[in-house]
């Protein structure tokens, strides 16, 4: 698929047409307040919707219980094994390069903030990486799992988002476009997957390239669950890096809302950061991740840890290579791994909101652990393309 700055105008008109019918309804029901009371007792797929429930609402469960037939479960497998093993490095790439990436986009960082998205940033942190680890759990599309809720849930946000913001007229509709918009959709996709591919690439993580195809697979199928209308979705990575570049172009820039949305981020990370002697390393790696020209636009402070943190990829680059060929440097780094995703996450959330833990079956289930297959044919970006 080509992208062309019409065609993706075209998608800054569109919303969600399911989900936005859904949310239209209940409103003009009155029946929000009793949606959002009940739904909280469904957090399982599978489980008996609850008495009660606006019959729109029970329709919308109805026709979003299923993943999209298309899913080859093989590739999501292969998913599965690839965050697993790359956990703590995916969750750096999310906090450091995708959220400041968003921010970075004008429009969406006005929407943050006019929805309040991220008034308790630290809650929004934990929520996506619980987020992405329902998606990698096995069984995340079976009675019983977590994931499809989640989704269910967020795609009526979105479009409650979307309501909201005509509704009370706090939206330029005309020169912004839609709010969360089928463009901003399908970006927001390959913010968190084809950028997150590119940052483990910038760190020197060890990638194989099944496992990069079908991180960004599963990803596709998370679009799918959200509404991304499929027509107009890239369908491998060589039409994403295509239409993260004429995203990007299009839209990137500085603005007051991008900068205090990163000095959010930045201040919740120094706070997780033990002390105040490393506090800069935030600043500093998301000024690698994202480049000076962004890093400049968001405000990120410079400091002599900018020079320090370049040396970081050789680092992990050696490290991979331990994991690679010795089982003990692979166990070793593995529950450094586990215990440092448990310390950021239960930091983040002081211990409350919810846990970004990997369930140490998945790794005793899939031998991840003790593997010491090598990552020969190492994934690389596919090549800029011209944005025009």
């Amino acid at each position: 698929m080509t992208y062309t700055p019409a065609s993706l105008d075209a998608l800054r008109l569109a919303g969600d047409e399911l989900a936005d019918a859904t949310v239209a309804t209940l409103f003009e029901r009155g029946e929000v307040g009793k949606f959002n009371t009940l739904m909280r007792h469904v957090s399982t797929a599978g489980s008996p919707l609850p008495d009660g429930l606006p019959e729109v609402a029970r329709e919308y469960l109805h026709l979003t219980s299923t993943p999209p037939d298309w899913v080859d479960w093989g590739e999501m497998e292969k998913a599965r094994l690839f965050f697993i093993d790359n956990n703590v490095h995916i969750s750096t790439a999310l906090s450091f390069a995708s959220m400041p990436t968003c921010y970075v986009v004008p429009h969406v960082a006005k929407l943050l903030s006019a929805s309040h998205a991220l008034k308790y940033p630290s809650k929004r942190m934990a929520e996506t990486g619980q987020f992405t680890v329902y998606l990698m759990q096995p069984g995340a599309f079976e009675a019983g799992s977590r994931f499809i809720p989640a989704a269910q849930k967020v795609r009526l946000l979105h479009a409650a988002i979307r309501h909201h913001l005509a509704r009370e007229g706090e939206w330029e509709a005309e020169g912004l476009g839609t709010p969360i918009c089928q463009e901003d959709m399908i970006g927001g996709q390959m913010l968190f997957s084809l950028l997150v591919l590119d940052s483990l690439h910038r760190l020197n993580i060890h990638m194989s390239v099944d496992g990069a195809e079908a991180y960004f697979y599963a990803w596709r199928v998370v679009g799918a669950m959200l509404g991304v209308d499929q027509a107009h979705a890239p369908a491998d990575l060589d039409s994403a890096r295509q239409f993260l570049d004429l995203y990007l172009t299009r839209h990137m820039g500085p603005s007051p809302e991008g900068a205090h949305l990163t000095r959010q981020l930045i201040d919740l990370y120094e706070e997780v950061v033990p002390g105040t002697f490393f506090d800069p390393i935030v600043s500093a790696l998301i000024r690698h991740l994202v480049g000076d020209t962004c890093g400049d636009w968001l405000e990120v402070p410079r400091t002599g840890w900018d020079t320090v943190v370049k040396a970081v990829p050789a680092l992990l680059g050696a490290l991979e290579t331990i994991e690679d060929r010795s089982p003990f440097g692979a166990w070793a780094l593995d529950r450094l791994g586990h215990l440092t995703t448990v310390f950021e996450l239960s930091s983040l959330t002081r211990g409350r909101v919810m846990h970004y833990t990997i369930p140490e079956h998945l790794k005793k289930e899939y031998g991840v652990a003790t593997s010491t297959v090598p990552r020969t044919r190492r994934w690389t970006p596919p090549a800029s393309a011209d944005a025009g």
